[in-house]
């Protein structure tokens, strides 16, 4: 289906560790809006897409996500490699110490874990596909709100990238979007 290149799709390279941010981070990981749930839900709405044109757009984009999920996990290791757990602590993440030490686990900034009630499909393509595209735009909005909270330019490069790809997103979903009308508009002969 696709080759896998032992790299990230954008380097992540945070040389110091940010507790805080990695709190803030991780909800686009596993919060309602973040890649894991954009990923699996834009990868299991393929199926119902009635052109060819606007199922291989939901898996690339899907796949896509899963890459972006890749760099999340990179920034959050990244900011969280060596902590204490008298940092971990006083940051608020207690709680993940205990029960994932250091690693990286799927939850949103308040440490509510990822639930696969945040995958969005209802099955009809032009409703799946207008809630791709206002999903592109929360998570357009969350990476501004990350930039907002860090000085660091090792981790506004990261999520500056994130940013524009959901951009992009946006942009293409809207195409598959034309195509669907397109398609359901055409005149149909058996």
């Amino acid at each position: 289906m696709w080759i896998y290149e032992k790299k990230l799709q954008y380097p992540v390279n945070i040389k110091c560790k940010d507790i805080r941010m990695a709190k803030y981070i991780i909800t686009q990981l596993g919060g309602p809006d973040g890649e894991l749930s954009a990923a699996i839900t834009y990868l299991n709405q393929r199926y119902t897409m009635p052109t060819g044109k606007s199922k291989a757009l939901l898996t690339d984009i899907g796949t896509e996500e899963l890459a972006h999920a890749e760099m999340i996990s990179a920034m959050v290791y990244q900011l969280l490699k060596d902590a204490t757990p008298e940092e971990l602590k006083a940051a608020g993440l207690g709680s993940q110490y205990t029960q994932h030490d250091n690693s990286v686990f799927p939850a949103d900034t308040n440490g509510v874990p990822w639930t696969a009630s945040y995958i969005g499909i209802i099955g009809d393509p032009i409703t799946d596909l207008h809630n791709d595209l206002a999903a592109e735009q929360k998570a357009r909005t969350t990476y501004e709100h990350l930039i907002n909270l860090t000085d660091n330019p090792d981790i506004k490069d990261a999520l500056r990238f994130l940013r524009e790809r959901e951009v992009v997103h946006y942009q293409r979903f809207g195409e598959a979007l034309m195509d669907v009308y397109e398609y359901k508009d055409s005149k149909k002969l058996y």
